[in-house]
């Protein structure tokens, strides 16, 4: 499911970045005179360019030392699999199972929806011949503006299905960053990395398994709170991947 795998960015390693000075071309400036009218001879000599000033880079100041301080403490080295322990995780489990269960009655919802409006369609164009101009126009918007309703309302609702998963998902998430504390401290970790980014390391740094057992403990399951629709909430643009709404 697409939101376990959005975490918070207290769980999430923050990217390295890095800049590099630009380099700059200078090229050399020319004319260009088209072959009907170019000259018998060329130039016996054509003056070079006049290379232009290149910008001065500031010398680097000399700034006072800074009063000696504390050194950081030696580093206690731990690593840790997030997107595993969240796969483990029984609470997690079941926020998925209730979040699935929610959008597929959704789905079912959209499809009846769709047959209902393709039908009204189908009965638009039976009758055109029927119809004045006035008449066929009023049916046609009509429909337009339900299918514009419809399309929004299930958008809202599966909006609100993705919120009460991510509330629940939130809980596991504080008490994932207090276990993880927890299991550091107990080996006197200082400095946690995320496994998916460190290259090697041997098991013995590895605290995904104590951490799991120790969630499943702590927090076997969470509820998840109803999917509301509320005034003016934020809809992100819907899933192509599934079956979010009614079709045209």
């Amino acid at each position: 499911m697409a939101f376990f795998t959005r975490f918070s960015p207290v769980l999430v390693a923050v990217a390295a970045l890095s800049a590099a000075p630009a380099a700059f071309a200078q090229s050399s400036p020319g004319y260009f005179m088209p072959p009907s009218q170019a000259p018998a001879h060329a130039p016996a000599h054509v003056p070079a360019p006049v290379p232009q000033a290149q910008a001065q880079v500031p010398a680097i100041p000399q700034l006072p030392a800074l009063p000696k301080g504390a050194p950081p403490p030696v580093a206690v080295i731990g690593v840790l699999s997030v997107p595993e322990v969240m796969q483990k995780s029984t609470a997690a489990q079941g926020v998925q199972a209730v979040i699935r269960q929610r959008q597929e009655a959704l789905a079912k919802e959209a499809q009846a929806a769709r047959a209902k409006i393709q039908a009204e369609q189908a009965q638009i164009e039976a009758d055109r011949s029927t119809l004045t101009d006035a008449q066929l126009e009023t049916k046609e918007q009509a429909l337009r503006d339900e299918v514009a309703a419809t399309q929004t309302s299930f958008q809202e609702r599966n909006q609100a299905i993705q919120n009460s998963g991510q509330a629940a998902l939130g809980i596991i998430e504080s008490e994932l960053i207090a276990i993880i504390r927890q299991e550091a401290e107990a080996r006197g970790m200082n400095l946690v990395l995320h496994r998916e980014q460190v290259a090697l390391n041997v098991d013995a740094f590895d605290i995904t398994n104590a951490v799991v057992a120790q969630i499943n403990k702590l927090l076997p399951s969470v509820p998840v709170p109803p999917s509301v629709v509320t005034p003016g909430m934020a809809v992100n643009p819907p899933d192509q991947s599934g079956d979010q709404g009614a079709g045209q």
